[in-house]
């Protein structure tokens, strides 16, 4: 008998994407298509005094130059607000190109030139004259914390809940008898995904099509009805492939706008590529974040109290908090908890989620603060963090529906040799190097958004499952392939699944680490109303044996209804469905999270052991092994689930060593906006990664028990790997990236 679920499978996409089979937004064959360029300011904050593009108009190939003064009004916004499951029930205040003659931040768009080529539009972008009217830019986040605010929910890209103090932090802070105070700084990091930001669009009649590249489709729909004050229904949104976006594709960037605008202006389609410099102003990134950090505790290790203050720049026209702190005050058992977040606007764009938003932050600081703590007390870090382990959410009392996280602890370090850790620095030594060894701890949601999924079985033994959901690389068509072929009783290659339009049914952004649990469990539950189908029809036969079965005791596999691990009590389905003329069932479902989960606390827990090794002449370090240890539900795909892992450490080796975007603030401009000087791991920076799972049965969190991991992965390992530096070279670096001549 047929099972999937739990066991190794291949990409289903694997074969398309390294054909080049699988098309991804810039790669659509549309005929008579212009190519756009987008030309950018100089200056961080000012206006735009004048604007030549006399000299651009007269270059070969030029059809059309759109800028402030000639970009088509914008029509009333009159269209409804954001729906609740497209992650935000605020209107849409995302930035928009050319409206104006205001420069917000450096490298702004200020015009797009169509031509008839990409490199005649590229050469007239550079014959674009403009003067300033230049003012004071302010990009430094750590110059002026002082200007911190509380977000303003008017002005806010995603809304946050202000969460009050947890009994009386200040005072229980002020008694501990053992204390630690330090502050904790992360950079600007960037989202630098394989694929460049694109879309081709092209009107027909009233209505827009639009190739993007983005994590929502429904998102980017409702966002170009918003800009254009025009019915949803006449927007189609198309992203079947996505080349990695990390949250730089959450929020609808102002190129879709821009590139359907310009395909309207000129009445024909347009195509529009970032360049890789265009895409670090084109989108989000990680904010600049400073974090200070109170612990009180016992002598006897037990926490007291934490104090958890956290601010990170955003822009001057949009607010956009990074909640660094909502899962840091929950991991430990601790009476007392203070954690307030604020902004700092600056002249630049809009901070955004990336990958493992607010939590691999706030972490960073809480588990770096931890093992000083640890130091303070003389206690090994990870009995620190047994003893103050917790059961229940510290805020609401609630239990946990399921949390391996102590088990995560246990087989790490068992795996990981962590008993003959010397607990001194640099007491281990490795030749001419000095050996670390850290640990830290990972903690991220179990969230279920309203998805919806439509299944159509045919008569022929084949299934057609579709959802308006993304694939951005975590392997979303094989997992969702798997979850029908299983509760549909169907081989996986007779399963074709189609996501990344409008036209399927409405599931939430790709993010959070949600969608298989959200759009997974829609499949799961539509598949158990097509076998509600098959049963009643199979009950119309007066000779039926499933007279007496309850849905719950029939099953669908090998092609057949069947009472459950009974082979003799079975119908073909095939066979059922022509018997009684039909070609095929459909049904469309909308899954929602069960009201039984509020009942508990949810989230998935991982555990890291990390080796460093460091050279102490020139403070190269090196993380010779880690091992990641992750709870989160029931593994659907052993084989692309511990890819997400590998993948998760890796960048969690970037962002602790090597990732950090560099700004001149006297002029507010981004300097390393290359891949050649914005540094992330290579092959030769990764050695030994083992990653494990402890699996757990949680009926709770959805029916399959899923929780996210691809977030989870990287949450703990900057920590890890800061506190494994510390105990190899005795220096404390509370300042990502820990980059050499920090060391020396």
């Amino acid at each position: 008998m047929a099972r999937y679920i739990g066991k190794e499978m291949s990409r289903v996409d694997g074969v398309a994407k390294v054909t080049g089979k699988a098309k991804y937004a810039a790669e659509f064959k549309v005929p008579n298509l212009a190519y756009g360029f987008i030309v950018t300011s100089s200056i961080a904050k000012g206006t735009i005094k004048s604007i030549d593009t006399k000299e651009a108009s007269r270059a070969p190939g030029v059809i059309h130059i759109l800028t402030h003064e000639n970009y088509p009004k914008p029509a009333p916004p009159t269209a409804p607000e954001l729906k609740p499951e497209t992650n935000t029930n605020v209107p849409d205040k995302s930035f928009r190109a050319l409206q104006s003659n205001q420069i917000f931040f450096n490298m702004q768009p200020i015009a797009l030139v169509l031509a008839e080529t990409f490199e005649q539009a590229r050469y007239a972008a550079r014959l674009v004259k403009a003067t300033y009217n230049e003012e004071k830019s302010m990009t430094d986040l750590e110059s002026s914390l002082d200007k911190a605010v509380a977000i303003d929910p008017q002005r806010a890209a995603v809304p946050r809940d202000i969460v009050k103090p947890r009994g009386n932090p200040a005072q229980a802070f002020q008694s501990a008898p053992v204390k630690i105070e330090a502050e904790y700084t992360i950079p600007i990091e960037h989202h630098n995904p394989m694929e460049p930001h694109a879309a081709i669009a092209f009107w027909e009649n009233d209505k827009l099509t639009i190739f993007d590249k983005t994590q929502g489709v429904y998102v980017v729909r409702q966002h170009l009805a918003t800009s254009f004050n025009m019915p949803v229904e006449n927007v189609q949104v198309i992203s079947p492939f996505v080349g990695g976006a990390f949250g730089a594709s959450l929020r609808p960037n102002y190129y879709p706008a821009l590139t359907a605008m310009a395909a309207r202006v000129i009445k024909r389609p347009v195509k529009v590529v970032y360049t890789r410099q265009q895409m670090y102003t084109g989108h989000g990134y990680r904010p600049h974040t400073w974090q200070k950090i109170s612990l009180g505790a016992q002598r006897n290790g037990k926490l007291t109290a934490i104090i958890h203050d956290s601010r990170n720049n955003s822009s001057t026209f949009q607010d956009w908090v990074e909640n660094t702190t909502e899962f840091p005050r929950t991991l430990y058992a601790c009476p007392n908890a203070d954690t307030p977040q604020r902004i700092v606007r600056t002249d630049l764009p809009t901070s955004a989620s990336m990958r493992a938003p607010g939590a691999v932050s706030g972490m960073f600081a809480l588990e770096s603060a931890m093992d000083e703590l640890a130091y303070a007390l003389k206690i090994d870090p990870l009995e620190l963090r047994l003893i103050n382990y917790t059961e229940v959410d510290p805020d609401s009392g609630k239990p946990y529906s399921s949390k391996a996280l102590r088990e995560c602890y246990r087989l790490g370090a068992q795996k990981f040799g962590w008993k003959n850790r010397k607990f001194e620095p640099r007491s281990m030594r490795d030749g001419r190097f000095l050996v670390g060894w850290g640990m830290a701890t990972g903690v991220w949601g179990a969230w279920q958004r309203p998805a919806s999924a439509k299944i159509t079985l045919k008569s022929d033994g084949t299934a057609h499952v579709a959802s308006a959901t993304s694939d951005i690389g975590p392997g979303t068509y094989t997992v969702m392939t798997l979850i029908a072929a299983e509760y549909l009783g169907l081989p996986p290659e007779k399963v074709k699944f189609e996501l990344g339009d409008t036209k399927f049914p409405e599931a939430p952004v790709q993010g959070g680490s949600f969608t298989t649990a959200s759009v997974g469990t829609a499949i799961y539950e539509s598949a158990q109303n097509i076998k509600r189908k098959l049963l009643d029809l199979a009950n119309k036969d007066a000779a039926s044996s499933f007279k007496t079965a309850k849905i719950a005791d029939v099953e669908m596999i090998d092609g057949k209804l069947q009472i459950k691990n009974n082979s003799s009590q079975s119908v073909d389905i095939s066979e059922l469905m022509r018997r009684n003329n039909l070609t095929e069932l459909v049904d469309v479902h909308q899954a929602k999270a069960s009201p039984e989960r509020e009942k508990y606390a949810t989230g998935a827990h991982g555990a890291q052991f990390v080796e460093v090794k460091v050279d102490p002449e020139v403070g190269i370090v090196h993380v010779t092994r880690a091992i990641e240890v992750t709870a989160s539900g029931k593994i659907m795909n052993p084989k692309t689930s511990h890819s997400q892992e590998i993948g998760g450490v890796v960048w969690g080796i970037g962002m602790a060593l090597q990732e950090a975007t560099e700004i001149d603030h006297r002029y507010g401009r981004i300097m390393n906006a290359n891949l050649q000087h914005y540094h992330v791991p290579v092959n030769a920076d990764i050695l030994e990664i083992e990653t494990i799972f402890v699996e757990e049965d949680d009926k709770i969190v959805n029916p399959l028990g899923i929780k996210g991991m691809g977030e989870l992965s990287m949450v703990g390992i900057p920590a890890a790997i800061a506190n494994a530096v510390f105990h190899a070279t005795g220096r404390r670096i509370r300042d990502l990236p820990i980059t050499p001549e920090k060391l020396l």
